[in-house]
């Protein structure tokens, strides 16, 4: 039986997300605006939950393309807020559309959205050698640096604790305990 980090021993869903992809390094950018967009919407609930409806916000969300969310007007968050499928919270909808725009300006900026959020690792994975799933802190310095500049930049639902589980997810840090089957090869991804 494989050795995995305890977190993901939920269910079915967390157990595939935690093989195939978290840890793994992405720099592709629509792929880093899908986790950024779950990881804000994740905030007070369980990733089982996000986890679930995964393939139900793909869907609301135009398969998390920033360029149509970030054209959303009144009347599609109105039609967001009917649909059973994704977590219905009028503050974290509107914020995807925010961000989605704040997104693009950044993207415009910078060349890609990947050029700019990596800066915060120094454009490469911090390798971390943690033994227990409490050794691993809710936010670090980077993710507190990131949140800031995010906000600045306009931003919602991008605290220092949300911007950690994104850093997580999008492989900028590499958090599997030591023990775990994936640690080694993920630390393997980011050498």
């Amino acid at each position: 039986m494989k050795k995995r980090c305890r977190w993901c021993e939920v269910n079915d869903w967390m157990i595939a997300y935690h093989d195939k992809e978290w840890g793994v390094p992405v720099h592709n950018d629509r792929k880093l605006f899908e986790f950024m967009l779950l990881d804000a919407f994740q905030a007070g609930l369980s990733w089982s939950t996000i986890l679930n409806k995964r393939q139900n916000f793909k869907k609301a969300f135009d398969n998390f393309d920033p360029k149509k969310i970030a054209r959303y007007d009144k009347r599609k968050v109105a039609r967001l807020l009917k649909d059973a499928g994704i977590v219905r919270n009028r503050r974290k909808i509107e914020a995807t559309v925010e961000n989605a725009r704040a997104f693009l300006k950044v993207k415009q900026e910078f060349g890609t959205f990947d050029k700019f959020i990596w800066q915060f690792v120094g454009g490469r994975p911090r390798q971390n050698r943690f033994r227990t799933m409490r050794q691993i802190p809710p936010n670090t310095e980077q993710s507190d640096a990131m949140s800031k500049e995010l906000k600045k930049r306009g931003f919602k639902f991008v605290g220092s604790t949300i911007c950690y589980a994104f850093m997580q997810a999008a492989g900028m840090v590499n958090d599997h305990v030591v023990s775990c089957f994936r640690y080694p090869h993920i630390r393997k991804l980011g050498t």
